[in-house]
């Protein structure tokens, strides 16, 4: 198998959430399993941003010149291998020169322009693809072109393609004016990108991918429902013949109480309540909180917007600080939230903190000290946070939604890893919280729980596998495809 990756963030170049880990984990995961029997690629736009470290061992392997809508566009094409992956970096200083990966007021021009760079890649360069993987609105085009306006081109014909929803909430809507000029296709696929008076990128993708995937089974489903799709449920059920959920995993070298750096005390399961009882202490003296080795330590490390449930948290925190326990949270987001929780943490110095930043290396010192994580989202795709708490330790409890349902069983169920609430109501939230004090007050049973979720399996191998097996499927239907043009043939 010949595989290409199309993505706009890939860790450890360039990243600003969950999409960047999955594509930091899921190529190498499936080369390492794979070895010879696939040829993994990803390309990613050449940002500013990528470390020197890297753009030093990149290798420009071509310039490409080519007419895109009206004007004269340059691609030049970098290639760096790492883990037996090959990585590809789109340069144009024009739209990656940026100060940040996202945001832009002409971020439609910009993706649109590396996903036809892809395109114009795989036309000039010897560069074999059997399936093409794009991931979110950004490289959603690159299906849509080889669908399309390269539909028939001898070089691109036989590619297949499969796209994958991250997050649905994130669609790419655009005016229908740029469909010409700024998206370089006619009239006549309108109806391919049109949708709700607009032009949705992630809606084309749907339709044109010859196969879909999300990020957790309970989200494919949620998909099909008004609530969660945001506007595009009828676009899902339409296609839900080719929607597979598939369950994320992390890369657990990253993520390791033991071998994943920047905690101050390594530990391994073996030895993790003490362990965790040192990362606490280092963390509480060090965020000024009260030096305490039995008060419990709740953590949350989110983007904070209204997806990830922050409004139950402000809603409960009178109550939640008058329990024993002490909360910290780490993120960015919507300003009212940051200077709700930078207010309300400020009334109990010593208690609380709230961490208004990015910052990967503090939030594995929050999970390596943590006893409980927070994470009472109102949608979640999938979520990665409490897989990386489980490996560390520390309990979840979360909201039985998306991703979090698929992977957080509930304390009294057979294979329990955490807590577990069902609806959206700050009371349930508080009630599995006070629950998970109870029992962190009976170390036998917490250290069983503690260690049943970090014996959990969130590895990319189970993943990585069922991506295999969907992508043979899609090569078989190519096989059948070409035996079917001999037999018209003869």
């Amino acid at each position: 198998m010949r595989i290409l990756y199309v993505s706009a963030e890939v860790v450890p170049f360039a990243a600003s959430g969950g999409l960047g880990d999955v594509m930091g984990a899921l190529p190498k995961s499936l080369k390492a399993l794979y070895g010879d029997g696939c040829e993994v690629s990803v390309v990613m736009p050449l940002y500013t941003s990528i470390p020197p470290c890297f753009r030093e061992q990149m290798q420009r392997v071509c310039e490409l010149g080519f007419m895109y809508g009206w004007r004269q566009s340059y691609v030049g094409v970098h290639r760096l291998v790492m883990d037996g992956v090959n990585y590809y970096f789109i340069d144009n200083r024009q739209y990656f020169l940026r100060d940040s990966l996202y945001g832009q007021h002409d971020d439609g021009e910009r993706f649109a322009y590396f996903c036809r760079a892809v395109i114009e890649m795989l036309m000039r360069m010897p560069l074999s693809v059997d399936i093409l993987h794009a991931h979110d609105w950004q490289a959603a085009l690159s299906v849509v072109y080889l669908k399309t306006r390269f539909r028939t081109h001898p070089l691109l014909a036989g590619i297949k393609t499969m796209f994958t929803i991250h997050n649905i909430e994130y669609q790419g809507k655009f005016d229908p004016y740029l469909l010409g000029d700024i998206f370089d296709l006619d009239s006549r696929y309108l109806s391919v990108l049109s949708y709700g008076g607009a032009l949705n990128l992630l809606k084309g993708a749907l339709v044109c991918a010859d196969a879909l995937s999300t990020v957790s089974p309970r989200y494919a489903k949620e998909l099909e429902e008004v609530f969660f799709a945001h506007g595009l449920s009828d676009i899902v059920r339409a296609y839900t013949w080719k929607l597979r959920g598939v369950l994320n995993g992390i890369d657990q070298t990253m993520f390791s109480p033991t071998t994943g750096g920047d905690i101050p005390c390594p530990y391994e399961q073996t030895d993790a309540w003490e362990g965790k009882a040192q990362n606490k202490a280092a963390l509480q003296e060090k965020l000024g909180l009260t030096l305490s080795a039995e008060c419990p330590l709740l953590v949350m490390v989110t983007r904070l917007t209204e997806a990830k449930g922050l409004d139950l948290v402000l809603r409960a925190f009178g109550e939640l600080m008058a329990l024993p326990v002490q909360f910290v949270l780490l993120g960015t987001g919507d300003r009212h939230y940051e200077e709700a929780f930078t207010a309300l943490c400020a009334q109990y110095p010593g208690q609380a903190r709230s961490l208004i930043r990015f910052d990967r290396a503090l939030s594995k010192q929050l999970y390596a000290a943590a006893d409980l994580f927070l994470m009472p989202s109102k949608s979640e795709p999938c979520g990665l946070a409490q897989m990386i708490a489980c490996r560390y330790g520390t309990l979840p409890v979360v909201r039985a939604v998306g991703g979090l349902a698929d992977s957080i069983i509930p304390q009294g169920k057979s294979g329990a890893n955490g807590f577990v609430f069902q609806n959206f109501h700050a009371q349930e939230m508080m009630y599995q919280i006070k629950d998970a004090l109870a029992l962190y007050r009976r170390p036998a049973l917490w250290q069983r729980l503690m260690h049943a979720a970090m014996q959990s399996d969130f590895s990319w191998d189970a993943s990585s596998r069922v991506y295999a097996e969907l992508y043979r499927q899609l090569l078989s239907q190519k096989q059948e495809t070409l035996k079917q043009e001999e037999e018209s043939l003869i």
